[in-house]
């Protein structure tokens, strides 16, 4: 009992307590509700596609400023193209 209560970081006699009233039915388990549980099930699903949607998301804009990129890049070296072209 004397490690039980060190790994919980509680002191001994807290731990006796608890099971002293556990033995004598004192102790009182609240039951969760199932709606409860699958709200929080529903949550974590929506999040987790969030997440995946969140992702998605940034590859497309990271496509997006590398084409953008490659477009100013392009039009720079038409213009400087143009320029080194002589004038008739």
């Amino acid at each position: 009992m004397q490690e039980v209560a060190k790994t919980l970081d509680i002191h001994p006699m807290m731990l006796s307590r608890w099971r002293k009233e556990y033995r004598e039915g004192r102790f009182v388990v609240k039951k969760v509700k199932t709606t409860a549980v699958k709200a929080a099930s529903s949550e974590l699903n929506r999040l987790k596609n969030l997440e995946v949607e969140n992702e998605c998301l940034k590859q497309e804009n990271d496509l997006l400023k590398k084409w953008q990129r490659f477009l100013v890049e392009q039009h720079q070296s038409d213009i400087d193209l143009s320029r080194n072209t002589p004038e008739a």
